[in-house]
């Protein structure tokens, strides 16, 4: 249980999220061309596919040529950039017959200048001291929703039923989900759930009390802190910090989604290589080992190097070798099969692995009854030599990316190269 409200699908404690980006994936930017990419997809290891705002996109103020996919003119309705509402069925029933399941994003808090409410219900908007529709902060390109019009609220939950009874999509990724009252999601998902058994709710927030409706929410703060780190704006012993604080403030059945992108990041603050550098593939293991759900943004399995324009056509350069796809196969594969990579499960312990010499080494080892993961990280650009020094590692474990065997204890000496990373499962 995430919550005391809601039960959380059991099948989330094992999954990942691969986000996509419609516009940019592909030449084409449509549903039929992404679509193609699923076998890939699917090889790799993901199972929960994230889809960025797939409605109509405002006129009136828009930014750039194309407008931002959060400016939505008609929350029924199929943006015709990407395809029709067919093309849209028929993404969801391939991904299905493939096993993976579907998420679409759903902006609650805004709506475009030219949104169909605004003619049909005007009341569903905040005004200004003049009676005119109103932009949040510094949102030129659309205008606030009055959460407190009840209306309004039933009109939203209307048209997410609408996805899921008619489309038969697999959840929602709550933008900003803060930003909109916990009184409205609790209504929504109260309402949506009898539809569905199963559905995933996930929120962009680091509310903790957001728990109580979604069952899985954002790590910006720890994404803000890595990146920190690896710029040498703050110590080693602040990465611990934040994941300290994590533990102490979020309920043991919260699921917490770990990134080293996404859309906004991409865009506006830099690449994960920008970002990272050198670490990147350490963030990459870490996000699929530790307690929480990874995420994976269009492109970073290439890995894409560009910046993704927002408002503009900017494809992403595919040059067909995909050179990160094993390490995430493996990564995904192990986090599925392995009971000891369940996220927010009271059954799994993560315990910190006490090491001696190197520097900058964080070792972790997530256990569940005979089941281990073993994940050392050197976070440092120099090679690094290290003792163990733990009375809980005693075992035979199977190198994840080289099939080879070893037995670790206390006193066992590793040796890793600038930004290594090592798993190990225990064999059983």
């Amino acid at each position: 249980m995430s919550n005391e409200l809601y039960k959380t699908a059991d099948w989330i404690a094992h999954t990942n999220i691969y986000e996509v980006n419609i516009r940019q994936y592909s030449t084409e930017g449509s549903f039929n061309a992404f679509a193609e990419s699923l076998p890939r997809l699917k090889d790799m290891g993901v199972e929960v596919l994230w889809i960025m705002p797939i409605h109509p996109i405002g006129k009136t103020n828009r930014k750039g040529t194309l407008g931002s996919y959060y400016s939505i003119a008609d929350f029924k309705g199929v943006n015709p950039e990407f395809g029709t509402a067919a093309d849209f069925k028929n993404l969801v029933q391939l991904a299905h017959g493939l096993g993976m399941k579907l998420i679409i994003d759903w902006v609650a808090n805004h709506a475009a200048w030219d949104n169909v409410w605004t003619k049909d219900h005007p009341e569903y908007f905040v005004r200004d001291g003049e009676g005119n529709f109103k932009a949040p902060y510094d949102w030129t390109d659309v205008i606030q929703i009055d959460h407190s019009n009840a209306a309004e609220q039933d009109a939203m939950i209307d048209a997410m039923q609408y996805w899921v009874t008619q489309f038969d999509i697999d959840g929602f990724r709550a933008d900003l989900a803060h930003l909109t009252p916990l009184t409205f999601w609790k209504k929504a998902r109260t309402a949506i759930e009898p539809l569905k058994p199963n559905l995933f709710w996930l929120a962009e927030s680091e509310e903790v009390d957001y728990h109580d409706v979604f069952d899985a929410t954002f790590t910006w703060e720890w994404m803000h802190t890595t990146e920190n780190y690896y710029k040498g704006k703050t110590g080693f012993n602040s990465l611990f910090d934040v994941l300290a604080k994590y533990d102490a403030s979020f309920p043991q059945g919260a699921h917490r989604m770990y990134f080293t992108s996404n859309h906004d990041e991409n865009t506006w603050n830099g690449t994960g290589f920008e970002k990272y550098g050198d670490m990147l593939p350490c963030l990459a293991v870490f996000s699929c080992t530790w307690n929480g759900i990874p995420l994976i943004y269009s492109g970073e399995e290439m890995p894409n190097t560009k910046r993704l324009a927002f408002f503009e056509k900017d494809s992403i350069e595919w040059n067909g070798k995909y050179q990160l796809h094993d390490l995430y196969k493996t990564l995904l594969t192990l986090r599925k099969n392995n009971p000891a990579l369940r996220s927010a499960d009271e059954a799994v312990t993560t315990f910190h692995i006490l090491t001696e010499g190197g520097k900058n080494i964080m070792a972790y080892l997530r256990k569940n009854d005979l089941y281990e993961v073993l994940v050392f990280l050197n976070l440092s650009k120099g090679p690094a030599g290290f003792t163990i020094k733990d009375q809980l590692i005693n075992h035979v474990y199977t190198n994840v990316f080289d099939g080879l065997e070893i037995h670790l204890n206390t006193g066992s000496f590793i040796k890793m190269k600038p930004w290594d990373y090592l798993v190990f499962e225990r064999k059983i």
